[in-house]
């Protein structure tokens, strides 16, 4: 063995990488050294990357999920709403047999989703287990290399991480910062963060701070039961909904918070839902039940409503009590209003006044059915209006020195003091419902007149302000109607102090309020209570046109719901409908009988005209004499026209506005015989 020379040192020199010289002569020159271990795990851990198996994986794993969500879809959580809902109207054989009869149908709603979900996943697996056992069996690559490229590619797509493009960029440009998520609440801990950023609770409050419960999902959102610190009460968190958020990084409009009204909650506990999107309600109008309804019992059923965001249907009960509606213009008002209305129309033992402060196509269809028809601010009108309010409360109080005597001569037939569905049927009278639209319009008007309240002609007093006493006597309506089967519906687009007095709010029981600007408005439609439990109308977007805030008046509550949409033309469908079942009642009463009888008038008067227009097209003239008009008439309608003189069709002529006779010139072998020409007619029918 060669050993080194007593000179040579050891260095160290850093030299650029040289092919090895083979140690045999038949050894290649560029062979590479043995691989480790670590270096084969590297590289398979990056083969297995770049073939995004842990995206397949994932992918994977999150359609299962999907799957289960869907073939759940929010039904479970539905019916649980029901059943607390059912126990909650313990005693309430109206409500329960309501409830009962909704848990029924969304059950079999459930069941039947999913059969048929569970037969479409059937039929696309076996789709897909054919096609793979078909290449099986034929011994076809391509199938199953397609089959397998297929499923890969399914898993990795749902599996990418969507997360890297988001951070960094399309480009992977760092400069470029992804959008902010809203704050992920994956348990108590978190959720107990946002209130202490929010202000609700103090950092020093933390461990006092717990759920009731779990967060759990709850619709298109997830909802939490808070337990607060003691001595602090939800309505000071409730306050907050704004802050809280802004905590959790959403709109405002995607947070409802209220107090927990259950049977365990108490003053110190809320309950938290968050949407999981910007508008819960969505965009999407939907109609009215009432558009196919044929006929609807006040008393039973009430008004369809709207939906919650949580998809649960919702009714206004307002038999016994009274509402306001307020907002700003062009956000629901008059959509809702009118569901009530035709609620009305398509009960035939229901009367129906109608006022309204300004003269418009919205409450024209009304003159049909409405007993009482009053539209405009003049003085004229106003004066007319008080007349109605003093005429409803006489009424009101005749019902109940009837309701009075009977309950001294037979207790047990009205043992609430009520009017009964069994009274008003033997009576021959059903519900009232006034509606009072353009309140703000109708109050102005008012305000500029001096109303005297003296009986006495010679009296020198000079009156009071017309405002004034129209707020006070539609609050005495609200007040002796309640008993009595009455019920008003006001409606004021612009809610201040001077165009919904307080007065008229708190006789209201039920008020209902679209979107405002500020929260003032808000305690001025609902109520501070209302407010303060957590009702937000302020707090709902531009975007969410039909959505209102419902305050119920009672432990219920307020609830927040995208009410249903009817159009004019559908209203007034509805209004005809209304008419023709209270003719075929014989309860067709005041303004809508006699606007009815010149409305037929009419009618036939165009029917007339249009009929003439028609006989004489078809027999390819301009011009008829009486006798060939009425010739052509009874062989286009007998029915219609058969034993009619030609004195009689030149009456009815006149009456459509034809005028008389005119002559024709040379026709049917004539010099210039009378009769009536296209133009003539067609001048007439145009009116």
């Amino acid at each position: 063995m060669a050993t080194p020379l007593t000179d040579e040192r050891v260095l160290l020199t850093l030299v650029k990488d040289t092919p090895e010289t083979p140690l045999f002569k038949d050894e290649a020159a560029d062979r590479k050294p043995a691989v480790t271990v670590r270096t084969i795990a590297e590289r398979t851990n990056r083969i297995a990357q770049i073939a995004l198996l842990p995206h397949t994986a994932r992918g994977y794993r999150q359609l299962g999920r999907l799957w289960l969500e869907r073939y759940r879809d929010d039904y479970p959580q539905r019916i649980a709403t029901v059943d607390q809902a059912l126990r909650e109207a313990a005693g309430d054989v109206h409500a329960e047999k309501q409830l009962g009869d909704r848990r029924e149908v969304l059950r079999a709603e459930y069941k039947q989703h999913r059969k048929t979900f569970a037969g479409r996943t059937a039929g696309v697996a076996g789709a897909v287990a054919g096609g793979v056992g078909f290449g099986a069996v034929t011994g076809s690559l391509w199938i199953d290399l397609l089959a397998g490229l297929g499923a890969w590619g399914l898993g990795a797509f749902h599996g990418r991480d969507r997360s890297d493009a988001g951070e960094l960029g399309l480009n992977g440009d760092q400069s470029t910062p992804a959008p902010r998520d809203a704050a992920q609440i994956r348990g108590e801990a978190d959720l107990v963060t946002a209130l202490v950023k929010a202000g609700i609770i103090g950092e020093a409050q933390r461990e006092e701070t717990h759920l009731v419960g779990i967060i759990r999902p709850a619709g298109p959102g997830w909802t939490a039961t808070v337990e607060l610190p003691g001595g602090m009460k939800s309505s000071s968190a409730i306050s907050k909904a704004e802050e809280l958020a802004s905590a959790l990084k959403v709109k405002k409009s995607q947070v409802e918070m209220h107090a927990d009204s259950s049977e365990d909650g108490h003053e110190g506990r809320f309950v938290l839902w968050v949407a999981n999107a910007a508008n819960p309600y969505g965009s999407k109008k939907v109609p009215s039940p009432l558009l196919t309804a044929d006929r609807l019992d006040f008393w039973q059923y009430g008004v369809p409503l709207g939906t919650d965001p949580r998809g649960g249907r919702h009714t206004l009960e307002l038999v016994w009590c009274s509402i306001l509606l307020g907002g700003l213009p062009d956000y629901g008002k008059s959509f809702l209003a009118r569901l009530v209305a035709a609620a009305a129309a398509l009960d035939p033992y229901m009367t129906v006044h109608v006022a309204t402060g300004k003269a418009g196509p919205d409450w024209a269809a009304t003159k049909q059915f409405a007993h009482s028809y009053v539209a405009g601010n003049t003085p004229s009108k106003i004066l007319a209006f008080l007349d109605l309010l003093n005429s409803l409360i006489a009424d009101m109080q005749q019902i109940g020195e009837r309701l009075e005597q009977l309950s001294e001569e037979q207790p047990e037939r009205c043992p609430e003091g009520k009017l009964t569905p069994e009274l008003a049927k033997e009576w021959k009278r059903g519900l009232t419902l006034l509606v009072v639209d353009e309140l703000q319009e109708l109050l102005d008007a008012a305000a500029m007149m001096k109303i005297k309240t003296d009986d006495d002609p010679d009296s020198k007093d000079r009156g009071r302000s017309g405002k004034d006493v129209l707020v006070e006597t539609m609050a005495r309506f609200v007040r002796v109607s309640r008993y009595a089967g009455g019920m008003g519906l006001f409606i004021s687009q612009r809610p201040d102090s001077s165009s919904v007095p307080t007065m008229l709010r708190e006789v209201c029981r039920k008020r209902a309020c679209f979107r405002v600007k500020g929260a003032a408005s808000s305690r001025m439609v609902l109520g501070d209570d209302a407010v303060a439990a957590g009702a937000a109308p302020h707090m709902l977007l531009d975007s969410q046109k039909g959505v209102v805030v419902l305050d119920q008046g009672g432990e219920e509550g307020h609830v927040t719901l995208k009410t249903d949409f009817m159009t004019i033309p559908e209203f007034r469908e509805i209004c005809l409908r209304g008419r023709a079942l209270r003719i075929e009642a014989g309860t067709l009463t005041g303004f809508a009988a006699d606007y009815g009888k010149a409305d037929l008038k009419a009618a036939a008067h165009n029917e007339l005209l249009a009929d003439c227009l028609t006989v004489l097209t078809a027999d390819g003239v301009d011009r008829a004499r009486t006798k060939r008009l009425l010739e052509l008439l009874i062989a286009y309608r007998p029915d219609r026209y058969a034993g009619l003189a030609e004195t009689d069709l030149q009456a009815r002529l006149r009456e459509a506005g034809a005028g008389g006779t005119r002559k024709l010139g040379p026709l049917d072998g004539m010099a210039n015989p009378n009769g009536y020409t296209r133009e003539q007619l067609a001048e007439a029918a145009g009116k």
